[in-house]
């Protein structure tokens, strides 16, 4: 398996189906390659030069790379969150880029971060993707995830010092130092805790716990420096609140009413939602080697939580609000490199078409990163992001969840996965 090469300064991906972010269904042909830029898209009989690297990807569909709209690559896949904040910076550093690979040579070749376990290790891992001296996806880096005392993300106890993946802050006052501290370290996002969680007792889910004096100061100071807020919301009122103040992407939702309903639909134009169902899901389903019984889940108010979000998340659909994959991956039973997981719910949990699901894991998750004119898509003068995989993802998503056939994976026209012999038909001319 040979990864990490540059694309030569023309190339042929041939023989497969396409499928551009554009279309209602996958079609034959072929596209061109120049360094790293896609220099045209063929749906006809264009012959290739003979000087040309031809690829040919017989029996797979060529996509543009996949985007996550709520990654969390610091995240470190243990059943007890806590656990992250003791782990030592250096390792911690290093745990990430490995969770950054995986996430890359799953087909996720962009992702956009949803809050990071340390104050700089989205930054760090973030640029030295984008200096190209790690493999991994290019991110928009979060900050650790903003919450008050006793809301989820406060792991402090009493006489007891523990670290967390989130920093606490109280008061009008501290949200504007931290949030001009952030600024100041390089974050693109500020991540907010607006409501509770089902899994902290202090701080229910149907609970709004900030403050519109902090979430609006928190606003304010993202939105001075061209930066953007996303927030965890799961209560109607957190949701309300988030959208009184301007913030730009909204988690969760499940607990949306009627009036959130018609309030996001009226920003639909400037907000993204992502419902994140990938960890709802599997803790209700796949969590019972780490402890949570379906009995326990029902206790937790997870089963209602998704049937909520199953209710909530085609309205939105349908209300033309746009959506976004990305399943708060990174505990034990949703390992990193699974995140395609999200496309089959999407398609079995809310109703979408494969296509539907698809242009969620694709375009519009460009546009969530303000990157809609580059990556996303499959055109004539887009990055050349893009992702071979076996099987025709516009039929059935599952193929992308099946790591064997991940077959080829492209990054700003580098090869940095590959599961084919490229050398085969490195210059032959394909018929």
């Amino acid at each position: 398996m040979r990864n990490q090469e540059d694309i030569e300064s023309e190339t042929w991906l041939v023989g497969g189906r396409l499928w551009t972010a554009g279309m209602d269904q996958s079609r034959v042909g072929s596209v061109q390659l120049q360094g790293a830029v896609i220099a045209d898209v063929h749906f006809d009989v264009s012959r290739p030069p003979s000087s040309a690297r031809i690829i040919d990807i017989s029996g797979c569909t060529l996509i543009p790379g996949l985007i996550d709209g709520h990654a969390h690559l610091s995240f470190l896949e243990k059943a007890d969150i806590s656990k992250v904040g003791d782990i030592p910076p250096e390792e911690h550093v290093l745990l990430t880029m490995h969770n950054a690979r995986r996430v890359l040579h799953s087909g996720f070749t962009s992702v956009l971060s949803g809050g990071s376990a340390k104050t700089r290790l989205d930054v760090v891992i973030r640029n030295e993707i984008l200096a190209g001296r790690i493999p991994g996806p290019r991110m928009l880096a979060a900050s650790p995830e903003l919450t008050s005392t006793g809301n989820l993300g406060d792991e402090r106890r009493l006489h007891i010092h523990k670290e967390s993946v989130a920093l606490i802050v109280d008061g009008a006052d501290e949200m504007l130092r931290t949030s001009r501290m952030l600024m100041r370290e390089g974050v693109d996002i500020l991540k907010l805790n607006i409501s509770g969680n089902q899994t902290v007792p202090s701080s229910r889910p149907h609970q709004t716990i900030m403050t519109d004096e902090e979430v609006a100061v928190a606003v304010r100071t993202a939105h001075a420096h061209g930066k953007r807020v996303a927030a965890h919301v799961r209560a109607a009122e957190s949701v309300k609140m988030a959208l009184r103040h301007g913030v730009d992407i909204l988690y969760h939702c499940e607990y949306a009413d009627e009036e959130c309903l018609d309030l996001m639909e009226a920003a639909r134009d400037r907000i993204y939602v992502a419902p994140a169902v990938g960890l709802l899901y599997a803790t209700i389903h796949e969590a019972e080697r780490w402890g949570i019984t379906r009995q326990k889940a029902a206790e937790l108010g997870l089963e209602q939580q998704l049937e909520s979000l199953q209710t909530v998340t085609p309205q939105l659909r349908q209300r033309g609000v746009r959506l976004l994959i990305g399943g708060d991956y990174g505990f034990p039973w949703t390992p990193h490199g699974t995140n395609a997981r999200d496309l089959q719910h999407f398609v079995k949990l809310f109703g979408f078409s494969p296509v539907e699901a698809l242009a969620a894991g694709t375009a519009i998750g460009a546009s969530a990163m303000q990157l809609a004119d580059s990556i996303g898509r499959i055109a004539t003068g887009y990055t050349a992001d893009l992702l071979v995989v076996r099987g025709d993802p516009t039929i059935d998503p599952a193929c992308l969840v099946d790591p064997t056939g991940i077959r080829l994976v492209i990054q700003g026209g580098r090869i940095v996965y590959n599961r084919m012999d490229l050398s085969r038909s490195r210059y032959e001319f394909y018929p």
